[in-house]
Formats: C-alpha cells, structure tokens, sequence
C-alpha cells in the first residue's frame, strides 16, 4: 500500500515555465519552437479584448487580498460572524503533528458513492512511515435514501467487517471520521449536521451530533471498542497530512471541484469559542468570499454567466472562479464568444467542456493534442490556430484562478504573521485536488504570486497526497497524543490544585495556630509567632510635624524625611529620599532647617523580632536571604542608636521599631480609617493586625487593641501543613538556606514561585510533555526562572510569541504547545499562592469579626508587595478566596504607596501624639 507522502515543491521553477498572468495578451503560453507555423501564430486584437476582463494585474491582486482579510475578520469577530460571508469555522484542533504520534488510527470516509475504512499505522519517528489498509464499501441509494440510523448503521457493519478481515487482534481503536456535509461543530468529537447535500438525504439526521450518532450504532455492535476520536473537514485533513520533512505545515489549501482553505490561528482571535489559549484549527469556507458583492469589479461576464446557469445563483462566487467544477464552464463560455458564427449545439451545451481537458490543455507538450480532440467532439473545425487559441484561453483561466488563490492564501499568510506579531512568518501549505496537481501553471503562478503579495511569509508549497486518509489519521493521532499528555498534565499539576474544601482547612489550621500563638502557654507551639509590635492606635488625622523614616527591608536601605501636616496642606509628604544621611541634615543648621529640634525616626525593620516595647526589638531570626552575623538575639534599636552616636547622629530620636507589614497598615490607615489589617506579598509574605489586648496572653492589660506582627511566613513549620506540600515544594525547601522554616512564605512569597515553576517544568520535560524531552542546561540551573516571568507569561494579551521569547531566552526550542503548558504552569502556581495568602486573610478578618461579636464586619487591608502588585492576576485570586471563605466580612483591599517609608513615619507620628495626650 501506498504511505501517502508528499513531495516538496522546492525552488523557483526555470524562467521558461512560469506563466505571468495575461496569456491573452502574448505574455504567456507562446511555443519557443522555432518552426514556420508556431512563428505565424499571433493573437487577434478580438481575441485580447475577450481575454482582457481575465487579466488581473498585481495591484488588482491585491485589493483581492485586502478584502479577503477583511472578510476573514469579520468571520471571526463574535459581533459579525453570523453576517460573514467567509465563516471561519473553528475546528477545535489544538495542535500539529510533532512526529511523535504512534500507533493504530481507523479511518472513516464517507464519500458520494463508497464508504472507505482505513487502518494507518504510524511510526512515530520523524520520517512518520505510514502503513496502510483500506477497503471500499459501495453506498447503495437505498441507505442514502433511508432513514439515518440505518445509514449509521451501515457504516458500523462496515467498520466491523473491515477489521474482521484483517484478523487484527485488537479490540480498542480510535477513529477519525470525515463527514462531508455542512455541519455545526461545537467540538472536536461533536458536529451538527446543518443540512444534506448532494445524493443523501437520510431523515431524522439533521440537527443532530453525527459522532454521537455513529458512536451510538457502532457501540450496538457491541465487537470492537471503537472510540470516535474526531470528525474532521477534508481540508484540515490536507493541511494535517503534509510531511513534517517539509517544516511545519499550518496551512491547508484545497483546489478541487470546489476550494477552501484552512489554518493554524491564535484561538484568542477566534472570538466564536471560548478558547484563548494557544491555536485553533479554522476552516475559511471561502468559495463564499464575494457573495457581499465584494468582487464584483473583479468578476467577468463569463463568471456572471456562469453564475446564472449555476444551481445557486449569487452564492460561491470565490468557487466559482477557481473551482474545478466551474473551469470548463468559464472556458466554454468564452469559446462561444470567440467561435461566434461557428457555434455548435454541443458547444452550447452545459457540462460538455470538462475541467480535465482544461488542465490538460494547458500542458505545452500535449497541450494542442488535448485541445484538438475536444474541439473536434464540440464540433468544430480544430485548426491549428483553433487548438492555439483554445489553449490560451484555458492557460488564462487557469493562471486567472491561481492569481486569486494566491490572493486568498496570501491573505491567511499575513493574517498568521501579523497576529503572532512576527516579522518573518515560515510555514508550509501543504495542497491537494485536482486543479493544483494537475495543471503545473497553476501551481507555478500560486507559489510566484503568493511570494509578491505576501512578501514577509517564507511560504513552501508542498503537494498532498491522501488528505482525507493520512490527514484523517493524523488529526485523531494528534488528538489522542494530546488527550494522553493532558491526561499526565492533570496529574502533575492537581498536586497543586486546591479545592474550597482546601482552602477552608488551611483558613482553620491557620486560625488555630494564631489562637495558640496568642496565648501565654501555648505560644512556644505555635508556627505563627504573633508578635505584639505595641503599636496601640492607628492614624487619626490629627498627627503633625516632621518625621524620619529608616527602611532597612529585603532589598532595600533607605532614610526619608517625611512631613505630616493637614490633608488641606497635602497630608503625608515625602520631602526627601536617599540613601544615607546627608551632612546637611546631621551637623548644624543648613538648607533643611532641623537641626535645632530632635527628629522622631521610625526604624522599618521587616525580620521577625521580639518587642518588648516600641522602642525595643530582639532580632529572632534573619529572613529572605539575609545571614549577618552577630545580631541574632540582639537589640537591634540598641544596635542603631549606638551606630547612630559612633557617627554622632545625636538629635535622631528613634521611637519606634516598624515591621514593614505594620508600615503597610498604618500607611494605609492614614487615607482609609478603616484599614486594620496588612498585608506583605513580595520577596517575601507577612500580615498584622488589630487584635483585642484581652486575648494577648503573652502581654498584662484587658482594654484598647495592639497591633499584632503574625510573622506568618513561617506558618506550617511545625508539620501543620504537610499535607499541602508538593514534591516541588520539598525539593525548593530542602535547597534554600533555611530548609524547614518559614514553609508558607515558600509557598506563596516571590522568592520562591519562579523556582517551584522550574521544578514542575523539569519534571514535565522528563516525562516528555515539554520541549521535545530535551531541558537546556540554562533551565537546569536553580534561581533561573525568575518569578517575574510569571507575571510576563500571565499578562492578558500576551501573545505566544512574547511567551517562547522569555524561553528562548533559557536556551529552549519552543512550539507553541509548550508555550500554552508553560502559561498554564504558572497559572497554577501563581493561582495556588493566591488562594493560600487570601485563605490567610480570610482566617485574620473572620478573627476579627468574631472578637468584636459583629454579624457583618467592614474592613480594609493594606497591601504592599510587588507580587501583589504586579501579577496580573494575583489580586483579584486573593480577594476572590477572601469572599468565598469569609462572607460575612466586607473586605477592600488598597494598596499601599510606600508602607514601609511613610508607614514607618506615621508611627512614629502616632506614637508623639498619644506621648503628648498622655502628658496632657
């Protein structure tokens, strides 16, 4: 049996054979033949005035091509779709084939009059050898005329009897079924029959899923388990057949009885499904093209001849200008016109002229044979001026049809170029049907034309050989390679994947922790420290006066000079920012004129400390990567001001020590009085708030409130949460430098999610569902995968083509396949990190509505971080998971200009103003 390959149509074909547009006009088609009576051939003015309305130059061509990608938009748009005359149907094929698709594929064609059953075997190397078995089946008029179950039937009993005579010992098969007729597909394995057409016209089948109706009779034969796979259009079988020896192949062109079109495009422009990820196989449709009226100016008086003696008058006007089964109309129509006085009734007789002598015809070494013998059978005289003539005017409907082909394709070409916004688009078409292979000036003057009017497309034209077999097998081939990698991704990635069921355990074992940790006895068990910071009162709006801010914090040392005043005279203002302080500020008076009063600094610290009051923090441990020796367990107020005095900085006056998170808070504080909780999601995470003085055990006092420091990065290391760690998260952790301790910060913070993501890529790698099975050593690296490429990759209209070059950049060969499953790693990661922090947040407000016995409590968080805030996505997923799990606490978010800053200097603000009251 034959494997179906195809041949490349490779290089630019000698000068002697291509065809420039107008054979009409003595352009083309004229014997290089020396002898006496080819030199006296010439063309008549009458017969180039007949020719002409076929000429179409360049610039025609493209107006073509303009008004076909116009049209293809409109196909697309979800608004103009239903109105489109080039329907852009969505096939629902997510992918090419890559060369890996292996193994047995059934095949059902249902054609006019047989029914064909194919086994294909691929191999699954990168040569994809294709075995082959088929066996036709005539369709009788009595099942195309009969009701539908019996035509489903039928096609069950044939698939049947094939296989049994094979003897194969399988029983389970997945099948592709090509189904020609105009159907709604929804999906890749359900299709609607809109209507029958051409002999069949079974009943109680319109309407109805065709794959759930064979997949209905075939499982009553109850012999085979035989699941359809896919129904697919012949042309999508074309472009899916080409041989991947050629390149990626994403085009498929039909030239036949009819023409159509189909390719790969970004599903995010494919507006009629709900789709956006990736690619998505669509079929043009485009024999309508033109029945808007859009080609009138291009359509000759043939065409329009043609067209009124056509069964459907006014439709398929792109078709009908390139169809096979309208060439030879166009011909004879144009041959009445030039033999007029020699007519003959079979030369006015419909249907005598055949589109095959027409191609034949045009063949310069048996060109002028062909056209003999059928002059000769309409009757005519057959001259050799008569056979030159009849060969020029099938040569100019040929190249005519070829030079609006490539108009359509080109059309698609730069469609494809301009929405993967790339400067040079590289694919192959892969074409099958009888015009393109029959007729070498057609596919010359398609392959030099598509060059000059897609001229940023390096585009191979590669000859299909059994687009509705192989094709067929491939499409059911690559679907199931698919469903196989998909079924793999799910595993791998539920691991990650939490339910609201989840979400509400790590909200109660959060709550728990923070009761213990609260209380005097148990506090030395909990995970979550809950620090008291003694800040006691949030802004109010009555603090004034200048402030310094210290920010010593994960990557940044800053000093601000901060002013408070009104919010009529600006409020917070930051009047000053540097990065050491200046000797104008430190020594005497100079242009800042503060020297003559002690400045109140606040000293943003973000690692976890011990206070023992405001002024006063024991250092517990360093955090996000900072290791300096000789300060754990030390003071670290104590540590500054004595730096302070080496330096002789003594009108500092440093009266409170600031965690970050709290900054966040009392930043936010000062524009919303409401703001009682904040919230760190950055390098690394951490929250605080307002708790009741009687519930903190480890501190004397039952009235007012205090800022509580949940230092909640390290919520988990005592065990709590092992059920929710992954083999990423434990391989992430046991590198770090300090493997054990703060757990939830390692799931959520940025430090760490660009190396969980890595992780999870290498493992999919490994199992070969990405990049081929092969990682570049850049991706083997640890810390490569920055977390900042999540927040790239997530980005909302992104195209895939930014996506492959942030993977480009780690020395990876990326298809769009791995580009969509990379995204979709992210996402999960991303998602899960956000789930978990607003699970969190929902455990602290649900505290705080239950402290104060409200039925409903109104709060805001302050927010700072630059996951928060730069993720496109990461906000709304935690405030999501906040309303899921806790409904009765109306929670806003606002984030936070500069928490730890200007957080920092307004408590300090706060703490002289309640200093002052309590002198008063």
């Amino acid at each position: 049996m034959s494997s179906g390959q195809e041949t490349p149509l490779v290089g630019k074909p000698p000068p002697s054979q291509l065809s420039p547009p107008c054979p009409g006009l003595g352009l083309a088609g004229v014997s290089k033949s020396g002898s006496p009576q080819a030199q006296s051939r010439h063309l008549t003015a009458q017969m180039q005035s007949f020719l002409q309305p076929l000429c179409l130059s360049l610039e025609t061509l493209r107006r073509v091509k303009d008004r076909m990608l116009e049209a293809m938009e409109r196909g697309l748009s979800h608004w103009t779709h239903a109105q489109a005359t080039v329907r852009m149907l969505p096939t629902f094929i997510r992918a090419i084939p890559d060369g890996t698709e292996r193994g047995e594929f059934l095949v059902l064609e249902l054609g006019d009059t047989d029914l064909r059953v194919l086994l294909m075997e691929l191999s699954g190397d990168t040569s994809q050898k294709v075995m082959v078995k088929d066996q036709h089946f005539p369709v009788t008029d009595a099942i195309v005329q009969g009701p539908g179950e019996k035509l489903f039937a039928f096609m069950a009993t044939c698939l049947c009897e094939f296989l049994d005579g094979h003897r194969t010992r399988r029983t389970d098969f997945e099948l592709g079924f090509s189904f020609p007729f105009s159907c709604r597909q929804t999906r890749l394995d359900q299709s609607y029959l809109i209507s029958w057409t051409k002999r069949f016209k079974c009943p109680g089948v319109e309407g109805r899923d065709v794959v759930e109706l064979l997949q209905s009779a075939i499982n009553k034969q109850a012999r085979y388990n035989i699941k359809v796979i896919a129904v697919v259009n012949d042309t999508t079988g074309t472009m899916m057949s080409c041989d991947l020896r050629a390149g990626p192949c994403e085009v498929g062109l039909v030239v036949d009885a009819g023409t159509n079109s189909c390719f790969m495009a970004e599903a995010r422009h494919v507006e009629v499904v709900e789709e956006s990820e990736g690619r998505m196989g669509v079929v043009t449709e485009w024999g309508s093209f033109g029945d808007n009226g859009a080609l009138n100016d291009v359509l000759s008086p043939y065409d329009h001849q043609v067209d009124q003696g056509s069964l459907n008058p006014g439709k398929q006007r792109f078709e009908k200008m390139i169809g096979g089964l309208y060439l030879g109309e166009i011909v004879r129509h144009i041959l009445v016109e030039l033999f007029s006085g020699r007519t003959t009734p079979a030369l006015l007789t419909k249907g005598l002229v055949q589109t095959k002598d027409i191609l034949e015809i045009t063949d310069e070494q048996v060109g002028l044979a062909t056209a003999q013998r059928v002059l000769r059978a309409l009757g005519l005289e057959a001259s050799d001026q008569d056979c030159f003539i009849m060969q020029q005017v099938c040569t100019a409907v040929c190249i005519r049809a070829a030079g609006l082909c490539a108009a359509g394709l080109a059309a698609i070409l730069s469609h494809m170029c301009r929405n993967r916004e790339l400067t040079r688009l590289k694919t192959s078409v892969a074409v099958a049907g009888a015009v393109y292979r029959a007729c070498s000036k057609f596919s010359q003057t398609l392959q030099q034309l598509v060059k000059q009017l897609a001229p940023e497309c390096e585009v191979t034209l590669v000859q299909s050989e059994d687009g509705s077999g192989k094709g067929i097998a491939m499409v059911t081939a690559v679907a199931s390679r698919l469903a196989a990698q998909r079924l793999q991704v799910n595993q791998t990635l539920a691991l990650l994947q939490l339910s609201p069921d989840a979400l509400g355990k790590v909200q109660a074992l959060l709550r728990r922790e923070m009761e213990l940790g609260l209380k005097k006895e148990t506090h030395a068990m909990s995970s979550v420290r809950m620090l008291p910071t003694y800040v006691c009162a949030t802004p109010d709006g009555s603090e004034r006066g200048d402030f310094l801010a210290l920010d010593l914090g994960g990557t940044n040392f800053r000093v601000l000079l901060v002013q408070v005043g009104s919010r009529e005279q600006g409020g917070v203002q930051i009047v000053s920012e540097v990065y050491s302080i200046p000797p104008n500020v430190a020594q005497g008076p100079g242009t800042q004129g503060m020297m003559d009063h002690t400045l109140p600094l606040g000293f943003t610290f973000s690692f976890p400390c011990q206070q023992t009051s405001l002024d006063q923090g024991v250092l517990l441990s360093w955090t996000k990567g900072f290791n300096a020796s000789g300060c754990v367990g030390q003071d670290v107020v104590k540590l500054l001001r004595e730096a302070l005095k080496r330096r002789n900085h003594c009108a500092l006056d440093v009266v409170a020590i600031v965690n970050d998170t709290v900054g966040t808070m009392m930043s936010c504080g000062y524009d919303d009085l409401n703001c009682e909780v904040g919230l760190i999601v950055g390098t690394g995470t951490n929250a605080c708030y307002m708790e009741e003085l009687r519930n903190v055990g480890t501190l004397a006092g039952e009235e007012g409130r205090m800022c509580i420091n949940m230092e909640w990065g390290a919520f988990g290391d005592n065990g709590c949460l092992d059920a929710f760690f992954t083999p990423f998260d434990r391989q992430v952790d046991e590198v770090s430098l300090n493997p054990g301790r703060q757990r939830f910060e390692k799931l959520i913070s940025g430090m760490y999610l660009g190396e969980i993501v890595r992780r999870i890529l290498l493992e999919l790698t490994a199992k070969g569902l990405l990049f081929r099975g092969r990682p570049s050593p850049k991706l083997q690296t640890p810390d490569i995968f920055q977390t900042k490429f999540l927040s790239f990759i997530e980005s909302d209209g992104l195209a895939l083509r930014q996506v492959c070059a942030i993977l480009e950049e780690l020395g990876l060969h990326v298809t769009c396949e791995d580009s969509v499953l990379v995204r979709e790693v992210c996402q999960v990661v991303a998602r899960r990190a956000a789930q978990l922090c607003g699970a969190a947040v929902a455990a602290v407000v649900e505290k705080i509505r239950e402290n104060r016995g409200l039925e409903q409590l109104v709060v805001t968080v302050g927010v700072d971080g630059t996951l928060y805030k730069l993720h496109p996505h990461f906000a709304q997923q935690v405030q999501a998971t906040v309303r899921l799990l806790a409904p009765r606490c109306s929670v806003t978010f606002l984030q936070s200009e500069d928490g730890s800053g200007k957080g920092a200097a307004l408590i300090a603000a706060v703490a002289c103003r309640v200093a002052r009251h309590q002198r008063a």
